[in-house]
């Protein structure tokens, strides 16, 4: 999404307010990988406060990603809010720290709207609650029953806890 501030460059106090989408491609971040069920819906304003430019907005999306339990696939709803600071120019780059530089009279928050993303992203999502992932023997699906696999490999470190639990049963 291309956003044209040639209107409130010069105008202390200008304002330019954004509706539109932001295709994003598909994510790798962290080992999990997210792909994108409908464009970001971007609602927030790009305004002029003197000396920089601000852009404040609440991005929300469907993202398609794996269950970090059992792996299959899940749809999770994204909402986050971007505020980052812009400034026109190298040369005004010194002057502030952590802004955005652009030229021109335009802007391009694709890549903006993918960083924050990721800025925002959860370590990991679940299908449910109470996932019960997957067996580490055999791979199946534990939501859908129990698997054959004996529990007899215990580690060493944990035998006599195992030997409490089976007197108690």
């Amino acid at each position: 999404m291309i956003i044209d501030v040639s209107s409130i460059l010069k105008e202390t106090g200008g304002i330019i307010h954004i509706d539109g989408e932001v295709a994003v491609e598909e994510i790798e971040f962290c080992g999990n990988s997210y792909s994108f069920k409908t464009p970001f819906r971007v609602l927030g304003s790009v305004s002029n406060n003197g000396t920089t430019l601000v852009l404040e907005a609440d991005c929300s999306a469907i993202v398609k990603t794996q269950c970090s339990r059992c792996m299959k696939d899940i749809d999770v709803p994204i909402d986050f809010e971007i505020s980052e600071t812009l400034v026109q120019g190298e040369e005004k780059q010194d002057e502030f720290e952590d802004v955005i530089v652009f030229d021109g009279y335009e802007i391009s928050i694709d890549e903006i709207v993918s960083n924050n993303f990721i800025m925002n992203v959860d370590a990991r999502y679940l299908c449910k609650d109470d996932c019960k992932g997957l067996c580490p023997s055999c791979g199946k699906d534990l939501n859908e029953g129990e698997c054959n696999c004996s529990n007899d490999n215990i580690d060493p470190r944990w035998a006599k806890l195992a030997e409490m639990i089976k007197k108690k049963d």
